[in-house]
């Protein structure tokens, strides 16, 4: 890299610590962006001070081909929009090339979720002649049918569910309240936890939760995390799991099947369509290895 290359960086460095106050982790990305970016410059004998959106935009797609991250593409464009702003301010450069080039999407990472077969796998674990497998099934089982997020199921109350209607009504964010219909199968498995499970847990104790405790009191997120890492591992299952597995698994198995967006959106209780699209990433990536496992040509 040239000596001109090297002042001007380490100037516009001094720069924004003075103005900006920034961490010496900051300052160092953003001299190893522009380092990064100079070096490409120079292969075809341009500079800084004349680069052009084209010659930025190549950099980009050269990034993109080098499998360099979104993430770290964003903020390398983040940095020569700051450095031409600074040229353009102390009259280094008469134009800023970076102007109408618009960053990276970053995109969100997609949710862990589980195959139909996985979801089989762990609802086949619970031990339902003992009244915790009982209680368990008939948890994963309504989790699994209606997509609850973990603090709506263990707070769910008798008044709530109808077993004979196959529909419960839930509270959820900001105390919105939906209703969520589930199938036979967790409608079974909750009327067989109420016959032969609940009233063993619950013992002379009075509630009005529908999941006990073994004390015969509220579920936490903690206990119903740790059965489902425990049924997970009797189930060979080896994926990464969070308490909303399910929750992600009933989403992405709704989709695969032809649901709708905005339907998905009222039965996961979302106030933005946009939180609910993260799940047909999920869909299409599915369908891609799916294509590409069975496909003869794929």
């Amino acid at each position: 890299m040239s000596a001109e290359h090297e002042d001007l960086i380490c100037l516009f460095i001094d720069n924004i610590w003075m103005h900006d106050g920034l961490s010496q982790n900051t300052l160092s990305s953003y001299k190893t962006d522009l380092v990064q970016f100079v070096i490409w410059l120079e292969q075809s004998k341009n500079t800084l001070v004349k680069a052009s959106s084209a010659e930025v935009e190549d950099y980009l797609s050269f990034r993109y081909q080098k499998n360099y991250s979104a993430r770290s593409t964003a903020r390398s464009l983040s940095c020569l929009r700051r450095f031409y702003a600074y040229a353009l301010e102390q009259g280094i450069c008469v134009k800023d090339p970076t102007s109408k080039i618009e960053s990276p999407k970053l995109g969100r990472p997609l949710p862990h979720t589980l195959s139909e077969s996985d979801v089989e796998a762990l609802l086949s674990e619970p031990d339902t002649d003992d009244a915790l497998g009982t209680r368990d099934l008939a948890m994963l089982e309504l989790m699994y049918a209606s997509g609850l997020r973990v603090s709506e199921l263990i707070k769910l109350e008798f008044s709530q569910i109808s077993t004979v209607q196959g529909v419960l009504r839930v509270s959820g964010k900001g105390n919105k309240e939906r209703l969520v219909p589930f199938g036979e199968a967790a409608g079974e498995a909750i009327e067989n936890y109420l016959k032969y499970g609940r009233g063993e847990l619950l013992g002379n104790k009075q509630s009005d939760l529908l999941f006990l405790s073994k004390r015969g009191q509220g579920m936490t997120r903690q206990t119903f995390w740790y059965r489902i890492k425990h049924y997970a591992s009797m189930a060979g299952i080896k994926k990464h799991l969070s308490p909303h597995t399910l929750r992600h698994a009933f989403a992405t198995h709704l989709l695969a099947h032809g649901a709708d967006l905005r339907t998905l959106q009222m039965l996961l209780g979302h106030s933005d369509l946009s939180t609910t699209q993260i799940y047909t990433h999920i869909a299409k990536e599915r369908l891609k290895s799916l294509h590409a496992t069975h496909h003869p040509r794929a």
